[in-house]
């Protein structure tokens, strides 16, 4: 499961819009909104995180989950 701050990290690395994740997802931009205005692990259907997160690393962003350090977002090497 992906965090808000992760949500907020990955499209900013992307630089896409709310709308753009919307309209390629199905999921509303006040359900973005919520999550993105949120902290900590997403609360939302797992279909709808789950199509937000691929759409995200499809676009290049690689989620890192906590190994000590953290969780975290980065881009992949092309």
């Amino acid at each position: 499961m992906i965090t808000s701050e992760q949500l907020r990290a990955a499209r900013g690395l992307l630089r896409v819009k709310q709308e753009e994740i919307a309209e390629e997802t199905g999921v509303s931009i006040p359900t973005l909104r919520r999550w993105e205005g949120a902290s900590g692990p997403i609360n939302g259907t797992a279909a709808n995180v789950d199509a937000v997160q691929k759409y995200l690393e499809r676009g290049g962003v690689e989620f890192i989950d906590p190994n000590g350090g953290g969780v975290g977002v980065r881009l992949k090497h092309p």
